[in-house]
């Protein structure tokens, strides 16, 4: 059975989301970490619902999209790591370790 795993960088990008938009609106910040917090849980099923990021090749390193935020993710045998969230403006030049 497939598992979930955030790596620190995915840890560290939900809070640096929060603290950006907690000042403009609190409720909004908290939906958006929880949107975003459970939106891999849907991968459990369908690992390979994001699209390929064929520059990380022979990685496996997927793309979803939630809202406007994207989740990069891998999948490595029966887990998948989350790696990096980014709202679709910022910049993404960090690559995924």
């Amino acid at each position: 059975m497939m598992e979930i795993k955030w790596t620190t960088e995915a840890v560290s990008d939900l809070g640096r989301l929060h603290d950006f938009l907690a000042p403009v609106n609190r409720l909004a910040a908290a939906r958006t970490v929880q949107s975003l917090t459970a939106a891999p849980k849907r991968l459990l099923e369908h690992p390979r619902l994001g699209e390929r990021l064929e520059e990380f090749e022979p990685r496996e390193i997927r793309r979803i999209l939630v809202g406007h935020y994207g989740i990069r993710y891998e999948i490595r045998q029966l887990t998948i790591y989350v790696l990096r969230i980014w709202h679709t403006r910022e910049d993404r030049s960090n690559p995924p370790r």
